[in-house]
């Protein structure tokens, strides 16, 4: 009776979960509504502010500014993905979520993280075309080819994603069922697995190499590129065309930075806090949503100009960052 006692619950596999983010700090946890609350009100505001300013202004219909325009729903669409959850969770311990609501949010995420990174790369696609071959730039960078790459980059991402969830639907999870994050990710959910998962977070990890130094090699050449073509035009030339990609740099730099924290420290669980596990997570999912619309509503010209409509402000003389401004 005892062996089959035991052979039942190694078999058993848990199909609800809470997600207890932040566990070291129980007592307060609540408090930290008041930061995340802020942080997400700020992310709906000014993403889906300059979404419709991009919208609806006849100058920023351009590919830069809809690409632009594009990451600000990518970005608005990863907080929404689990923010009303981590929110609810803590104002009323609505924590409790069953593993296919785990999966479905990890699925979202991570084909939403994966198609950020292209649209980055779209972003410096377009600045190499109109720098480095401006007589060809509107034949190359046409609506139909930009939704054909929109396209591609999606399925991309939900093919590799469907993979690692898929795999992750079959794993047996009886150590536990309390997910120390605040969101559903591959490895936090893996710690709860029983049996060997190393081929599945070996596929994770390649995955997720394989799309940052992908991606982040083709930014790289094509940023080197640009900045050894406009070494050989005029000073206002080279000046207005470095101004031009300067915002773009900042926001893939935020994003790849990010990304790469994140991983190091899931890497380095076993000398690193949950919590700090938490914060890093925190960064790379809702900083670069917080800090792109603050970089191109400051540094882009025409979006800034576009805010100031809106809000009824005058240009006077004296614009603030206009050196850093961006042209097409």
């Amino acid at each position: 009776m005892d062996l089959f006692i035991a052979s039942t619950n190694v078999t058993l596999s848990h199909r609800d979960f809470l997600l207890m983010g932040f566990p070291s700090i129980t007592v307060y946890r609540r408090l930290l509504l008041i930061p995340f609350l802020i942080i997400y009100t700020m992310i709906l505001i000014s993403n889906c502010l300059l979404t419709y300013r991009i919208v609806v202004e006849k100058s920023l219909q351009s590919p830069m500014y809809l690409l632009i325009g594009l990451l600000f729903v990518v970005n608005l669409s990863c907080a929404t993905t689990f923010m009303p959850k981590f929110l609810l969770g803590l104002a009323f311990d609505l924590n409790q979520i069953s593993l296919a609501g785990c999966l479905v949010q990890m699925w979202f995420i991570y084909v939403i993280v994966t198609f950020e990174s292209t649209v980055v790369l779209l972003m410096a696609l377009d600045r190499y075309v109109a720098i480095c071959k401006p007589l060809h730039y509107h034949n190359i960078m046409t609506t139909r080819f930009l939704v054909q790459l929109t396209l591609a980059s999606l399925a991309r991402g939900v093919i590799l994603m469907t993979s690692i969830v898929s795999l992750d639907s079959r794993v047996q999870f009886c150590n536990s069922n309390i997910i120390l994050h605040f969101v559903c990710e591959n490895m936090g959910l893996l710690k709860l697995a029983c049996g060997d998962i190393s081929k599945i977070q070996a596929i994770g990890l390649i995955v997720r190499m394989m799309i940052t130094v992908v991606d982040g090699s083709l930014l790289f050449i094509s940023y080197m590129t640009i900045l050894h073509t406009v070494m050989f035009v005029i000073k206002k030339s080279r000046n207005k065309a470095l101004n031009t990609c300067s915002s773009h740099v900042i926001v893939a730099l935020i994003i790849y930075a990010s990304g790469v924290l994140s991983a190091l420290i899931y890497r380095l669980e076993t000398s690193v806090s949950v919590d700090v596990q938490n914060l890093t997570s925190a960064i790379y999912f809702l900083l670069p949503a917080t800090i792109n619309p603050i970089i191109y509503g400051v540094r882009v010209k025409e979006i800034r100009a576009s805010l100031k409509r809106t809000f009824g402000c005058k240009e006077s003389g004296i614009r603030i960052g206009q050196s850093n401004s961006q042209v097409d």
